[in-house]
This record gives structure tokens, C-alpha cells and sequence, in this order.
């Protein structure tokens, strides 16, 4: 079965629409009029080789906090509707990624149970004119929309720019292993309710 979905989402502050392909290769095709913020969903694509083509637009002119947040949405429900009952996946996966300076570890739990825990800091509000402070924002909204128990810590680290850019590519490290089909129980939901659907 083809793990793939789109979700469609339109309200007065910003008009999304995502398609994600569980079993990519990592291809992208990303437009929401923020470029720090394009360039980081790219990373998530690229690192996760979940195929993503996102399409934004919203009301940059008073901020970016609605364009990043409802993406953010959009994209965990993306995920959420093409695993489906999530059968036959590993389901947890934990990575310590680093960048030059900068060390950050993700964990994630793909268990139908939302919860965001953030243990990350910025020396400063703004990267370029992206403020540091929608990056948990976004975390937060995908976690909630995609049902998944995400972990984010960065240990160390002097540039933001790679405090941010780590957040995102050991998330889609991690996704990328808890999603892997799982050899050994392809069938199986991974848990001894039978079901993670919260």
C-alpha cells in the first residue's frame, strides 16, 4: 500500500496545501514565502526521504507565526492520514545528529499520542528575519497533527542557524527510522493495545 496523502487547509489567515510521500526519496517542492523557513522544511524532506511538496501562502505582511504554525499542521496531518493505522512500522527511533559546533538529539514515539517535549534554546530572537521561537512552534504543531511523541534537545551549540537546521534534520532522521517498515512484523501494529490511534 502506498503511503501517501494530501491535506488541504484554508483559513482567513493562510491557504496550505501539502502532499507527502511516506516512501520517498527525499524530493521536495516548497514555496511559503518564508526562505529560512523553505529551506528547513527542505532539510525535513531531504533527511527523512519523505517526498514533500508544501505550498503556503499567508499573512506574511503581519508576521510568519501563522505561516509556519498552519504548516505545521498541515504536514502532521499529512503523516497521520498516509500511515493510516501505522501497522508494520518500527514506530521509535532516537538520533544524536551533528554540525559542526552544534550537537542535538531527537527522539520520536510514532504513537498516536501527541506530546511535544522542547529542551532547546536560541542566544537569539531572530535568524536573518526568522524568529528562533516558531521553530518549537512548528515542532509543536506537527507533533499535535501527526500523533507522534517527539523529544527535541540540543546539547550544545554557539550558532543559531545550526541549532535550527540540526532540530529539523534529526527530527527527519528520527521519522525516517520510525517509520521504516519493520521486517520482522510487517503486518503487526507495534503495540500490545493493537492500535495507535491515541
Amino acid at each position: 500500500m502506498t503511503r501517501s496523502a494530501e491535506v488541504s487547509r484554508k483559513t482567513k489567515e493562510t491557504e496550505i496545501a501539502v502532499s507527502v510521500q511516506v516512501d520517498g526519496q527525499g524530493k521536495s517542492d516548497i514555496s511559503t514565502g518564508v526562505g529560512f523557513f523553505d529551506h528547513m522544511l527542505d532539510q525535513l524532506s531531504r533527511h527523512s526521504l519523505i517526498d514533500m511538496t508544501i505550498k503556503a501562502r499567508g499573512d506574511l505582511h503581519i508576521d510568519d507565526h501563522h505561516t509556519v504554525e498552519d504548516t505545521g499542521i498541515a504536514i502532521g496531518q499529512a503523516l497521520s492520514k498516509a500511515l493510516g493505522e501505522r501497522r508494520g512500522i518500527m514506530r521509535y527511533a532516537s538520533i544524536d545528529l551533528a554540525m559542526d559546533e552544534t550537537l542535538t538529539r531527537a527522539a520520536i514515539d510514532v504513537s498516536g499520542r501527541p506530546f511535544l517535549v522542547w529542551n532547546v534554546a536560541f542566544s537569539s530572537p531572530k535568524i536573518g528575519s526568522f524568529d528562533t521561537e516558531l521553530v518549537r512552534e512548528f515542532f509543536q504543531a506537527l507533533a499535535q497533527n501527526a500523533g507522534i511523541t517527539l523529544h527535541v534537545t540540543n546539547h550544545y551549540g554557539a550558532n543559531n542557524h545550526h541549532i535550527a537546521e540540526t532540530c529539523f534534520k534529526a527530527v527527519a532522521r528520527a521519522l525516517r527510522a520510525a517509520l521504516e517498515p519493520d521486517p520482522r512484523q510487517p503486518d503487526a501494529v507495534p503495540s500490545t493495545k493493537g492500535s495507535l490511534k491515541g
